[in-house]
């Protein structure tokens, strides 16, 4: 078993842990310690991380592996991710997800193509389903899935409040949340429902409801999107507050052009603790390759744009350096938040028997060095292991 000693970095786990060595083998940290033994004669490889700070390698929740869109048409259809695009971003775990179409975009490839994902050396899973609800499944039912298929850990991203859902009733998503909770305690899976949140008013009624009137706690139910708009995240907000419910903020859009009443993931994640949501409701998500359509007020489409997995780091980045939030806090919807609610064993944080997944950055909180499964996937600052069809994979 290969050997990797990270010597004297300042890790954050996410919470602050001081300076600490760190011993990888066999995909796991095997120990963690202020000073560990070199084991120089057993062919240790020793890596200085002095002056660099160490965190859990992010979990990305809503990522379009297979692309998004085609809400402009069939050429809009947005291409599958490459893994590049995901480990040079620090981001180590994805859940894959159908969106808007589910008809090209099936579970079949949406599984296969998390299998490719996890060959090619970063961890993946997957949600069943898509924006309709009723949903489309693997075996015909959406407990079935979870209980049958590994990879299937919840269901989404089911589309409500938006002009693009199938307008479901609230019976239908109330069957559909029930469903999916019944796998998840069958299987031991988180049997999470992630909900797609459009602009329309009703907001997160369904959500109250399904809290309020049957048996499903909140903690079965992801609303994403919630930073879309000014309504949206105060609804959210309130939502959390009131309920102890999760809310996942959309990492993509272009900073420099927000939407009208747009609000920035990090400027949400302040906006949500100084509205006394407790961090640990939080989560971010990238929507990573899924299509970001524009559409006129009469709905019409008028462009798109394709989200990117690196806008993860990007807003924990700016959370810290632009918002002011402490880095272990802005850690926590990105690493130990996700893997909690989604029951994703041995990630989001940095201790002894859990996975090699890591993240080294500079003091600038630049990325130096990524860890996936204890492999090297981003070395200075720059891809080291490449997808098996990206342009790059050919080059030594």
């Amino acid at each position: 078993m290969a050997l990797t000693l990270l010597k004297g970095g300042t890790v954050y786990g996410p919470n602050p842990m001081g300076r600490q060595d760190i011993l990888l083998g066999g995909g796991k940290i095997l120990k963690i310690a202020p000073d560990l033994d070199t084991f120089s004669p057993y062919g240790v490889e020793i890596i200085p991380a002095e002056g660099l700070i160490i965190f859990p390698g992010l979990i990305d929740s809503h990522v379009h592996i297979l692309g998004g869109g085609g809400e402009g048409g069939y050429h809009t259809r947005t291409p599958e991710i490459m893994l590049s695009q995901i480990t040079s971003g620090g981001v180590t775990t994805v859940v894959g997800c159908i969106g808007t179409d589910g008809t090209t975009r099936a579970l079949t490839s949406l599984i296969a193509k998390a299998r490719g994902l996890r060959e090619e050396g970063i961890s993946c899973f997957a949600y069943t389903g898509s924006y309709q609800i009723p949903v489309r499944t693997l075996t015909g039912s959406v407990t079935d899935d979870l209980i049958v298929v590994d990879l299937v850990i919840g269901c989404g991203e089911v589309a409500i409040s938006d002009h693009r859902s199938s307008q479901p009733t609230f019976e239908e998503f109330a069957r559909t949340a029930a469903d999916t909770r019944l796998g998840g305690i069958l299987s031991g899976k988180a049997g999470v429902v992630n909900i797609h949140m459009g602009d329309g008013p009703a907001g997160l009624e369904y959500l109250r409801r399904l809290v309020r009137e049957t048996e499903i706690p909140a903690h079965n139910l992801l609303p994403t999107h919630i930073n879309r708009s000014g309504t949206l995240m105060a609804d959210g907000i309130a939502y959390a507050k009131e309920l102890n419910g999760f809310i996942d903020l959309t990492t993509s859009s272009d900073p420099d052009f927000l939407e009208p009443d747009e609000i920035k993931a990090s400027t949400g994640l302040r906006m949500a603790l100084d509205g006394r949501v407790p961090p640990e409701q939080i989560t971010f998500s990238s929507d990573g390759q899924g299509s970001m359509p524009i559409f006129g007020p009469d709905r019409t489409y008028q462009g798109l744009g394709v989200g990117r997995v690196d806008s993860l780091y990007r807003e924990v980045r700016d959370a810290h350096l632009t918002e002011g939030i402490p880095l272990e806090t802005a850690l926590l919807p990105v690493t130990a938040n996700p893997a909690r609610i989604l029951k994703l064993a041995g990630k989001g944080v940095i201790a002894e028997g859990a996975d090699a997944d890591l993240v080294l950055v500079d003091q600038d909180l630049m990325i130096q060095r990524v860890f996936a499964g204890g492999k090297t996937m981003v070395e200075n600052g720059q891809v080291k292991v490449w997808g098996t069809f990206e342009p790059h994979s050919s080059k030594p």
